[in-house]
C-alpha cells in the first residue's frame, strides 16, 4: 500500500476521551502514527503528530472526517502534507534534561533559547508552563537537548549565567 507523510494538528476544547477519539479514527482508516504529541493549551488540547496515510486518503478527507466526530466541529484541524527535500539535521539524540524554574517575564524564553545556538545545542523538546504558586506566576520551562560531549560543561554554565540573573533557578541531568 503506498502512503504518504504529513502533520497532523488538533487544537479543540479539552475534555475526557479526546485523545482516543483522534487515535481511533485514524487507526480505523489505517493511519499510523509516528512521533505524537499532547498537551493543554490553557482552555484547549493540542494534540500533534507525524502520521502516514494510505495515498487513496486526500489531506481534505480527513480533515472532513476529523471535523465530524463527536464534539469536534469546532475543532481547528490542519494537516500537511510532507515537502522537506532530504537534508542533514541536527542531532535528536537527547544528552540532558534541563529544567528552569522562576518569574514570568518577557523574553525570557528567547533569552534562554539563544544560548544553545552558541554551543551547536539542539532542543529536541521543549515545555513551558505558567503556574500560579501563592499568588505570583512561575514560569517552568523543561528542555530536553543534545549538547556535543565537548561542549556540555560550557554550554550550562552559559545557560546559568544567563538564568540566574532573569531571576531563574535552573537544574539539570544527563538523559540515561
Amino acid at each position: 500500500m503506498s502512503t504518504y507523510k504529513a502533520l497532523l494538528s488538533v487544537f479543540s476544547k479539552d475534555r475526557v476521551g479526546l485523545i482516543s477519539l483522534l487515535t481511533g479514527h485514524l487507526f480505523d482508516k489505517g493511519i499510523n502514527l509516528g512521533d505524537t504529541s499532547f498537551a493543554i493549551l490553557g482552555k484547549g488540547g493540542e494534540f500533534t503528530s507525524v502520521i502516514e496515510i494510505p495515498q487513496e486518503l486526500s489531506e481534505q478527507e480527513l480533515v472532513q472526517e476529523l471535523a465530524s466526530l463527536d464534539g469536534m466541529a469546532d475543532a481547528d484541524i490542519d494537516i500537511r502534507r510532507f515537502a522537506f527535500e532530504e537534508a542533514e539535521t541536527p542531532p535528536t539524540q537527547i544528552t540532558h534534561h534541563i529544567r528552569c524554574e522562576g518569574q514570568d517575564q518577557p523574553g525570557l524564553l528567547a533569552r534562554l533559547t539563544e544560548v544553545f545556538i552558541d554551543f551547536d545545542a539542539n532542543i529536541v523538546r521543549l515545555k513551558s508552563d505558567q503556574v500560579v504558586q501563592n499568588g505570583e506566576t512561575r514560569f517552568i520551562t523543561l528542555f530536553s537537548v543534545y549538547i556535543p560531549a565537548e561542549r556540555v560543561e560550557s554550554c550550562l554554565a552559559a545557560l546559568g549565567n544567563t538564568a540566574i540573573p532573569l531571576g531563574q533557578m535552573l537544574t539539570f541531568e544527563a538523559a540515561g
